[in-house]
């Protein structure tokens, strides 16, 4: 590093405003955290997280999907399929993440994620209460079968370099908060078995919104 670049890190500070995330969260009624879901191409992430959100949305739940190929469409365009690239793309998200959870949302991330000290990262990014982690465990037979974008075959063929799964490896979770194989049940059924095992974790105790003249988010 630059010594100018070390300067001015130096002079980078982080601001507390006068909003607190347990005010926004309470003015929202429901606890903010992060879906993570994981698994091979073609595994389900993206229907099942856009399911999901669905779900939340209909329930009153303020969410939002970050999904890896609208991210490398605009944050991340910059960024290769790279060992690194890829581990970059993840720190990004999880940046991401932690700034919309402290806005008080809930977040639904679909990456294949497929290296275990990536998603470490993200946790400790995000919090290890704030981060639910979600494997979706479909067989790479039935996302070959699958393969709606011809991804496997072009990677089979050698068209495409470092693929999860054909020529890149793919680390599944030792210990998820919840699996998901999405071969055997209907999306929302899917969304479904993921939202039971998250019972009480996003909705407020007490949660109430704050009515016009409440001065409590100010003292």
């Amino acid at each position: 590093m630059s010594s100018s670049l070390a300067n001015e890190s130096n002079n980078i500070v982080w601001k507390r405003g006068l909003v607190s995330h347990d005010q926004r969260c309470q003015l929202l009624g429901q606890k903010s955290l992060t879906i993570w879901l994981t698994g091979l191409s073609a595994s389900g992430k993206s229907t099942l997280a856009y399911t999901l959100e669905r779900i939340l949305f209909d329930m009153g739940r303020s969410c939002y999907v970050l999904d890896g190929d609208h991210v490398r469409h605009g944050l991340n365009r910059d960024l290769d399929f790279s060992h690194e690239g890829r581990s970059e793309n993840i720190r990004r998200v999880s940046e991401v993440a932690r700034l919309m959870n402290d806005a008080g949302l809930i977040v639904i991330t679909a990456f294949i994620s497929p290296y275990k000290d990536d998603r470490k990262r993200a946790q400790d990014i995000i919090g290890r209460d704030q981060f639910f982690e979600v494997y979706i465990s479909t067989s790479q037979k039935i996302c070959e079968e699958r393969d709606p974008k011809g991804m496997y075959g072009l990677a089979r063929a050698g068209q495409i370099n470092e693929f999860t799964g054909v020529s890149s490896p793919y680390e599944p979770p030792q210990n998820p908060a919840c699996v998901i194989d999405t071969s055997m049940s209907l999306p929302d059924e899917c969304a479904c078995q993921v939202l039971a095992v998250m019972s009480g974790k996003i909705v407020l105790s007490n949660s109430h919104h704050r009515h016009e003249g409440d001065t409590s988010a100010r003292q």
